[in-house]
C-alpha cells in the first residue's frame, strides 16, 4: 500500500466554540499504481482528504500512512518536507499561485526548493513538460500569455517537475472546454498506466473520469460512503441518488439496457461508442429473433 488512512477524522477548529466536521473515521487503502476517482457534493470532505496525504494537514484522529512516513493525530511526524516532495497536491485552480515572468522560471521553482541546481531544474523542467505535451518554446513565456488549458498543463508539469511518486489532483478539469479536459485525462491516465505513477483525482463531471479510474471513492458529510470498481457504482446507481449526485449518462443507460436484457454478468459499457456497439448488438440479436419466429 502508499497510502494508508486509519479511523480517520478531521475537524477545523478542533479545540475552539466553532469547530467543525470535515472528515470522520475514514478508512482507506491505496496501491501503487492505482488511478482512483473522488467524487461527492460540495462540502462532502474531498479537498479535506487530499491535503491529508503529503501533511498539508494532519488528522485530529487515527493514523495516516503515505510512502514510508506515518502521521498520528497528535504526534509530531517526521520526513515532511520528503513526503511533500513525493505526494505531488495539485490544487484546483493550480495557475492562480503562478508568479514568476517566465515559464520556465515557475517551474523550476518547486525542484530548487528542494535542493536542485539551477541546471538540474531545468532539465526537469523540460522532461515534465514533455510529459504534458508541452513544446519547449512555451518554457520562455509568461504564464499569463498562456491559454487555459495550456495553465492547466503547465501546472501539473511544475509538480511533476519534482518527480513525485503520487499525485493527486483536485478537480484539475474544473473551467476547461471539452477538448482540453479530455486531453488532460489522457495525459493523466498515460502516466498512471505507463509511468506507474499512483493517481488520485477529485472530479465533479464523473463521466469523464469513468474509463480512466480503476477505483471510485465516494464521500458524503465527510463520510466514506462508496469504494469500489465502476462495475460495482453500476450496480449502486440509487446510492448516488440518495446523496443527492447526478448519476453519470453512460451509467444510468447502462442500467436501463441491464433491466431490459439482464446484462448483469457483463462489464458495463461506459463510453458513449460502447454503448452505441452493444445497442447495435442487442438490436440485432432482436431481429434475428423476430425472423426466426417468422420463419
Amino acid at each position: 500500500m502508499v497510502i494508508q488512512l486509519d479511523q480517520v477524522s478531521f475537524d477545523y477548529d478542533a479545540r475552539s466554540p466553532w469547530a467543525s466536521v470535515a472528515l470522520r473515521d475514514i478508512h482507506l487503502d491505496v496501491e501503487s499504481g492505482e488511478f482512483i476517482g473522488v467524487a461527492g457534493t460540495t462540502g462532502s470532505g474531498k479537498s479535506t482528504m487530499l491535503q491529508l496525504f503529503n501533511g498539508i494537514i494532519k488528522p485530529t484522529a487515527g493514523t495516516v500512512s503515505v510512502l514510508d512516513v506515518t502521521i498520528r493525530a497528535g504526534e509530531k511526524s517526521p520526513k515532511l518536507r520528503e513526503l511533500r516532495r513525493r505526494v505531488g497536491l495539485v490544487f484546483q485552480f493550480p495557475e492562480q499561485q503562478m508568479f514568476e515572468d517566465t515559464v520556465e522560471k515557475d517551474m523550476c521553482f518547486g525542484p530548487m526548493n528542494f535542493g536542485a541546481t539551477e541546471d538540474e531544474a531545468k532539465q526537469l523542467a523540460l522532461k515534465a513538460f514533455g510529459k504534458m505535451g508541452l513544446a519547449p518554446a512555451l518554457l520562455q513565456r509568461s504564464p499569463f500569455q498562456l491559454s487555459g488549458g495550456q495553465m492547466r498543463k503547465v501546472a501539473i508539469a511544475s509538480v511533476l517537475a519534482m518527480e513525485p511518486d503520487i499525485l493527486v489532483l483536485d478537480e484539475p478539469t474544473a473551467t476547461l472546454d471539452p477538448v482540453s479536459r479530455k486531453e488532460l485525462i489522457q495525459l493523466l491516465e498515460t502516466l498512471c498506466k505507463e509511468e506507474g505513477k499512483t493517481i488520485i483525482m477529485v472530479t465533479h463531471r464523473m463521466d469523464e473520469l469513468l474509463e480512466a479510474a480503476d477505483r471510485w471513492v465516494i464521500l458524503h458529510a465527510g463520510q466514506c460512503v462508496f469504494d469500489g470498481t465502476v462495475r460495482k457504482l453500476a450496480g449502486q446507481l440509487d446510492l448516488m441518488e440518495q446523496y443527492g449526485m447526478a448519476v453519470p449518462l453512460p451509467l444510468r443507460y447502462w442500467s436501463i439496457l441491464t433491466k431490459r436484457f439482464d446484462l448483469e454478468h457483463e462489464e458495463p459499457c461506459i463510453t458513449a461508442a460502447s454503448l452505441a456497439e452493444r445497442i447495435a448488438a442487442l438490436r440485432s440479436a432482436d431481429m434475428r429473433e423476430v425472423r426466426e419466429d417468422h420463419a
